[in-house]
């Protein structure tokens, strides 16, 4: 095994193990009480009613895909909605196996199926993922703003912790410490940039950097840079909307409002990114967030668990049947392409 793969092999293990152990810190916090209600609401959930925040789902990756359909006619290429989807598909589904799969699988499938060169495709996997972020920071912007009652209460207290003591004292050497600290960093980063210029890690950084910037102004000369604007916004206003629709499917939850699902899509995609496929991490955050807005640890749990079964189910269940179709409907292409060359 090359150390490449010895690292990727050990940081998959790393991550999957948070997972592991976030689902048992989950299930061990809660008292027997709390156990109760779980149980009792996953047994009283109307899971038939989940199929509309999969449905959901499942158009706003479609989406996603018409999307992606932008990025790539630059390129002097136009493929089909029906194989920009099938990949789209197939990249969550690999990327639920091995973290960063997808997006090389991806590619590689819209490239086989498509007749376009696959290192052209990955340019616009970058543009796709800056875009991604920056989404998700307006959308954190925006729960910030609209919840604020609500979740500064709950960060205060965690700040406290941090900086205040016992008796209720500010610890100045605290917080003059984390300052020094953070200052230190900043300059001396600042300092092994500068004097290392030329080494190739630094050209690297610097590469990258100009890639995300060169990613974000390619938006700006797309020929329907509009339409990719809209797009992109429908994706994440679907995004909210999908957990909207999960909240029918529990009794516990069916009050909630628009607010806790920007919530949660906030939380939750931080922690789809924190472990493989968002295990763990994903009904965690769901069970600290959801307490804020009345709900028991229990039930919100369950809901946890029923939200990230919802997406996973989309992800393996979608992507194994966009594997089988993706030959079966390009069928005529092949057969096209042998006539061609007989």
């Amino acid at each position: 095994m090359t150390r490449k793969k010895l690292l990727n092999t050990l940081q998959y293990a790393f991550f999957l193990g948070l997972g592991i152990f976030l689902l048992w810190l989950s299930a061990s916090s809660l008292s027997s009480e709390n156990r109760q209600q779980l149980i009792s609401s996953l047994k009283a959930a109307n899971y038939l009613l989940v199929i509309f925040p999969m449905l959901i789902l499942l158009l706003a990756h479609y989406i996603r895909a018409l999307r992606w359909k932008i990025l790539i006619q630059p390129l002097g290429y136009t493929p089909s909605s029906a194989n920009s989807f099938f990949a789209t598909m197939l990249g969550y589904f690999f990327n639920m196996l091995v973290p960063r799969l997808g997006e090389v699988m991806k590619c590689t499938m819209l490239a086989k199926y498509e007749k376009i060169p696959a290192d052209k495709l990955i340019g616009t996997m970058v543009t796709e993922r800056i875009v991604d972020a920056l989404c998700l920071l307006i959308v954190f912007a925006i729960t910030i703003v609209t919840q604020f009652d609500i979740i500064s209460g709950y960060a205060s207290s965690k700040l406290s912790i941090l900086l205040y003591d016992a008796d209720g004292n500010i610890k100045l050497f605290r917080i003059a410490l984390i300052l020094l600290v953070s200052g230190a960093l900043v300059l001396l980063l600042a300092r092994v940039l500068k004097r290392n210029a030329s080494s190739p890690a630094v050209k690297k950084i610097t590469a990258v950097l100009k890639g995300i910037w060169a990613g974000i102004t390619s938006i700006l000369h797309l020929k329907n840079k509009w339409l990719f604007i809209i797009q992109s916004i429908l994706i994440w206003i679907l995004y909210i909307l999908s957990v909207k629709a999960g909240f029918y499917t529990m009794k516990e939850v069916s009050q909630l409002d628009i607010g806790a699902g920007l919530s949660i899509i906030s939380l939750g995609s931080v922690a789809m990114i924190a472990t493989p496929g968002g295990i763990g991490a994903y009904q965690y955050f769901i069970q600290e967030l959801l307490p804020l807005y009345g709900i028991a640890k229990g039930p919100a749990l369950g809901f946890g668990w029923i939200l990230w079964l919802a997406q996973t189910c989309i992800a393996i269940v979608g992507g194994l049947i966009c594997l089988i179709l993706l030959p079966i409907v390009n069928r005529n292409k092949y057969e096209i392409s042998r006539a061609d060359q007989k």
